[in-house]
């Protein structure tokens, strides 16, 4: 059997369809299954159903945005490898997405109404990292990451510890996403400048408070 190769305009395309799956559609998922499959349903307050569903929220738009960002890069990649890393990662981070989202319809919520244009910058700022090289781009992969999992665990503090269901989401969501760091970094991903790094912090405060509301 022949190997199909892609061109620039294959992969324009296949970008297209991963965005319209991504913000309106159904996540093309991994062969893994959901953590919180066969759980128990804990019974929680009103309150804190409510808070954790805006949490998941904030998680699901991270995932968006995390499908934007590596779209961007694979991309703007130089080297296959590099690309098919991102794509890798993007199918993974495609479980990520419709875990969330379950979560937030068994928690009587809704996704935010400011997905598409959160996955629009997103794309952008992959696009420009693939741009600027590959060792940027595995950086900014890492730097990423990392910022995400300080998010979950605040998440996880938050959450109820009898809510087996979300819990365990968000610890399998942590164990990945410092899984794709340490590949990212180990594959030749640069250490951030400091100010790019809190620059990313700030956007990604911007998300949280905005999608937790809206």
């Amino acid at each position: 059997m022949t190997t199909r190769h892609y061109n620039a305009t294959d992969h324009l395309l296949m970008g297209v369809d991963q965005a319209l799956r991504t913000l309106f559609g159904r996540p093309l998922v991994t062969e893994r299954t959901n953590p919180s499959d066969g759980l128990s349903e804990t019974e929680l307050t009103d309150e804190q159903q409510h808070h954790t569903a805006r949490l998941m929220r904030i998680n699901h738009t991270g995932e968006v945005c995390a499908q934007a960002l590596y779209q961007g890069q694979a991309l703007t990649a130089k080297l296959p490898k590099v690309r098919e890393s991102m794509e890798r990662a993007a199918q993974e981070e495609n479980d990520h997405l419709a875990w969330c989202e379950k979560r937030i319809h068994e928690l009587g919520n809704r996704t935010s109404f400011l997905n598409p244009l959160w996955y629009a910058g997103s794309f952008a700022i992959g696009a420009a990292a693939g741009l600027a090289g590959d060792k940027w781009s595995l950086g900014f992969v890492a730097e990423t990451e990392h910022q995400v999992c300080a998010h979950l665990e605040e998440h996880l503090q938050q959450v109820s510890h009898a809510d087996e269901k979300t819990r365990s989401i968000l610890e399998q969501m942590k164990e990945d996403e410092l899984q794709h760091a340490t590949l990212a970094l180990e594959g030749g991903g640069a250490e951030l400048p400091g100010p790019i790094k809190l620059a990313m912090k700030l956007s990604a405060k911007s998300m949280t408070k905005s999608v937790y509301w809206l």
